[in-house]
């Protein structure tokens, strides 16, 4: 008989690439196996030992994209997205997800918490993930050179993955229950174009390859659409109250990936 007091949900195709190739297993891992979970934490609310916790990760995708007024970017921002957009897969079955959890936390008393991540990075993330980071660090680590699908002027900040789990647990010890929290870094805003730089100049100091930047429009027709072009977390709730704070910078956080990245190859 298994035994346990914490539900987390992080079961997700999150990377764009993917969730715009694979949209309906996307939206079936978000809603289906949320779902699933949910009906499972309600079974056992119904014994002696109730769950003590339950924790849904969403995403800062459901903003969509900000406009400037609200950037950083606040929890009550009901945000700027297409329902049948490429990204939409994604998008809507997190927000949808999100409308579960409030709903199951308030109808049947659950203590479920929600985190909205913002671009986590670090050890771990695989190389061919094809998110912006990994992506980057792969074309150095083979020697190649980096190419750019866009004018790469869009902003993201980026938050290291020990800040972000520390944010995480917290959420899920002692978040409110039925409350949803930001959860990245407000520090380093930064466009592609010069996060592509910073990781070059960054690697020189382990890696004895300086690629070429090169930019050119994507085959893919899809590739920029509903593509946000700023992404900043406000963090005021967060830091309120789960006591969070992201201490890791951009430059120290991406040193200690590269050269997780060069020890660990056999992850390629």
């Amino acid at each position: 008989k298994l035994d346990f007091d914490y539900i987390i949900h992080s079961a997700s195709i999150a990377s764009p690439t993917f969730y715009r190739k694979y949209p309906i297993e996307t939206m079936d891992a978000n809603v289906w196996g949320l779902r699933n979970l949910l009906d499972f934490a309600l079974i056992k609310s119904k014994t002696k030992k109730r769950v003590k916790g339950f924790l849904y990760f969403s995403t800062s995708e459901i903003y969509g994209n900000p406009d400037k007024t609200n950037i950083p970017t606040k929890e009550n921002y009901n945000g700027n997205v297409s329902c049948v957009g490429p990204r939409s897969s994604y998008d809507e079955s997190k927000r949808f997800g999100e409308t579960l959890c409030v709903n199951f936390s308030k109808e049947h008393k659950l203590p479920i918490k929600i985190v909205r991540p913002f671009n986590n990075y670090g050890p771990g993330l695989k190389l061919k993930d094809k998110r912006l980071i990994p992506d980057i660090m792969n074309n150095i680590l083979s020697k190649k050179n980096i190419t750019i699908y866009s004018d790469g002027s869009p902003t993201r900040t980026f938050c290291y993955i020990a800040d972000a789990i520390h944010g995480y647990l917290n959420a899920l010890i002692i978040g409110k229950s039925g409350d949803y929290y930001n959860i990245g870094n407000d520090q380093d805003e930064i466009t592609v174009k010069n996060l592509v730089k910073k990781i070059i100049f960054l690697s020189s100091k382990i890696i004895d390859f300086k690629p070429k930047i090169i930019i050119k429009k994507s085959k893919e027709k899809d590739y920029l659409v509903d593509n946000p072009q700023r992404r900043c977390p406000d963090l005021y709730k967060s830091r309120k109250d789960l006591k969070y704070k992201a201490k890791i910078n951009l430059n120290d956080g991406i040193l200690r990936t590269i050269m997780w990245y060069k020890s660990n190859m056999k992850f390629k």
